[in-house]
């Protein structure tokens, strides 16, 4: 055998260290592989997720430790994007117009089905390929969240119909309109990304005084795709 055992593997066996394990060792694996004479495999995400239960169910060791399934920061994501010179060749306005809607497995999936075209393009640029820590992982796969790379983006247009409906500019005005009662949106502050969006909605929720019970107004509820649209137009709200 010319590789290490994976057992150690089923302590860590999420698609975040599986993904940074495969990139890191890419380069080494695809030369071990043209020595060998074995066609460099594609992997769809299924075929990932059987290969993450199989590891898990013949390691002979228990996990111990933390595993890495951390929640990444996007911030930190940015700057490692920049740094390991990722944005030379994927621009954030392209990744953020795919809307792809994947998966963690199928993100994991495609870095490793694409790793022999992008170390070829690092090549080519005379960029080293970057080893990557699980953590730093975490940040990147964080911050393509952040700009929508995994999700499809919401529409403005369709938020401000979500935020009638729902009765958000009962109380709220847009621009300083008299007569509402909570904060005028146009000018809320922090509201820079999806995530800073969402906490914004979750605090609200708790530390908001009550409407009064004559309005007996029922509590709403969103869709993902209606939050998706409401988060746009609350974002599209500081570009005018």
């Amino acid at each position: 055998m010319v590789g290490p055992s994976l057992d150690f593997l089923k302590q860590y066996g999420t698609p975040i260290f599986l993904a940074t394990s495969m990139w890191n060792h890419g380069p080494e694996m695809s030369e071990a592989m043209k020595a060998k004479g074995i066609p460099r495999p594609t992997l769809k995400d299924t075929e990932l997720r059987d290969l993450i239960g199989y590891i898990n169910s013949a390691s002979p060791l228990l996990p111990q430790g933390p595993l890495y399934v951390l929640p990444g920061r996007a911030t930190e994501g940015r700057v490692l994007f920049a740094q390991r010179r990722c944005i030379e060749c994927h621009g954030v306005a392209d990744l953020a117009e795919r809307g792809l809607h994947r998966s963690l497995s199928q993100f994991v999936a495609a870095m490793w089905n694409k790793a022999p075209a992008m170390i070829e393009a690092m090549r080519i640029r005379g960029v080293t390929v970057p080893r990557l820590r699980p953590e730093e992982m975490a940040d990147i796969v964080a911050y393509l969240y952040s700009v929508r790379y995994f999700a499809k983006a919401g529409d403005p247009k369709a938020g401000v119909q979500v935020a009638t409906q729902k009765g958000c500019l009962g109380c709220h005005s847009l621009y300083g309109e008299r007569g509402k009662i909570a904060s005028d949106l146009a000018r809320a502050k922090g509201l820079e990304s999806p995530a800073a969006v969402l906490s914004a909605l979750w605090n609200h929720a708790f530390i908001s005084e009550p409407k009064p019970a004559r309005d007996k107004v029922p509590w709403p509820e969103f869709r993902s795709e209606e939050m998706a649209d409401l988060v746009a137009y609350l974002q599209s709200l500081r570009t005018r």
